[in-house]
């Protein structure tokens, strides 16, 4: 077996982290962030609203359940660099088709193991996410600062763009959701009596998303992110949906000059960088956060009923809650921090989260989002 090249992530303000290199043997710029989930690497990688971002994971042992295409998110991974602890050399799963570095091989991905990823993380919540360079090339530290130092700075960056579908395509394909042999069937969704038309902004949308919609009756059509209100509104939806993505919602002024048309003219649920552009569209702001809320951990609670709910989050930017206008309420708060983690604008027909109720990976505590989008649909055609 090769032996695995040194390597060197470098970051932005000059600290840099030794480790060896797995993947592909390569250098890659991006922001380094970190997500505290115990599972789920394979989703997390091929989330696009990790596009340009190095994933750190906090869980110290990477890799143990390898991967199979059935947990990919999107069509490849998005995620610039990956950096563990420690990488299993053993893989034990009946559904693992692959090993984690195998897939890294495959999808042309660098990483980095054996780093101090306790002293990293706490590195990045004492001086905030930033830019970095993973190198398994050339381990030359002034040269990889500087090369981090150069690199293209999450605020202002409209990686919406990048991350879109190129054409609209339509999804009817219900939950993927699997079990062990000879265990019981996971119960299927009620069926409504008839289905309903959605039109889904894809900034960056996951897979579980489309696939919960389609479970809960949906026939879903997405569409790019550049897709002007009136197209949108010529296939006569019964909802519209705004999905997650990457980099900087203020960036993305395309699509909230379009949901500031399609407000109000149809039931609306936004997710992650949906939920921030449609609150740009209402009159709000957004704020970049210093580090994030990344992981499937995270506690948020529901004002109107003080229910705590533990979610799935991938987000770098925030939504001012004092910035909302009147008639706009905070509806979810996150517990940790007071972050604002969604709002309703009922005279607009219009919710949204910042968090990821879809999960893929987290818990399941907020499928009910789901249903309240049907509802909310079900009601208006009435």
């Amino acid at each position: 077996m090769k032996a695995s090249p040194p390597a060197l992530l470098a970051l932005a303000d000059g600290s840099l982290w030794e480790g060896t290199g797995f993947g592909i043997t390569g250098e890659i710029a991006g922001e380094i962030v970190f997500n505290t989930s115990l599972t789920g690497y394979q989703e997390i990688l091929t989330d696009p609203s990790y596009h340009g971002q190095v994933v750190t994971f906090t869980m110290p042992h990477i890799g143990n359940y390898g991967t199979t295409p059935d947990d990919d998110e999107s069509d490849r991974v998005w995620a610039a660099g990956m950096v563990v602890r420690s990488l299993s050399p053993v893989v034990s799963n009946w559904r693992a088709r692959k090993s984690l570095p195998e897939y890294l091989q495959e999808h042309q991905v660098v990483g980095i193991k054996d780093v101090d990823t306790r002293a990293l993380v706490r590195h990045i919540r004492t001086y905030g996410a930033q830019n970095c360079v993973i190198s398994s090339l050339d381990t030359d530290p002034e040269r990889l600062i500087a090369l981090a130092r150069a690199a293209r700075d999450m605020n202002g960056l409209d990686l919406a763009r990048e991350v879109t579908c190129q054409e609209p395509y339509s999804w009817n394909e219900g939950a993927n959701w699997w079990q062990a042999p000879d265990t019981p069937a996971r119960p299927e969704i009620p069926q409504p009596a008839s289905r309903y038309k959605v039109v889904a902004y894809d900034f960056g949308i996951k897979r579980n998303i489309l696939r919960l919609l389609a479970a809960h009756g949906c026939d879903v059509r997405v569409v790019p992110a550049t897709t002007p209100a009136e197209d949108v509104l010529a296939l006569d939806p019964d909802g519209i949906f705004l999905s997650n993505g990457p980099g900087d919602p203020a960036a993305c002024s395309y699509a909230v000059e379009a949901v500031q048309t399609l407000l109000g003219k149809k039931p609306m649920f936004g997710i992650c960088l949906g939920h921030q552009i449609m609150s740009l569209a209402l009159g709000a702001r957004t704020y970049k956060l210093k580090f994030g809320h990344r992981g499937g951990n995270q506690p948020v609670q529901v004002i109107k009923t003080g229910a705590v709910q533990i979610s799935s989050h991938n987000h770098g930017f925030a939504v001012d809650p004092d910035s909302l206008p009147a008639g706009i309420t905070m509806s979810h708060v996150n517990l940790n921090d007071r972050v604002c983690e969604g709002l309703e604008a009922p005279d607009k027909q219009a919710f949204a989260v910042q968090y990821h109720p879809e999960s893929s990976p987290g818990p399941h505590d907020s499928d009910e989002l789901f249903v309240k989008f049907i509802r909310m649909m079900n009601e208006n055609r009435e």
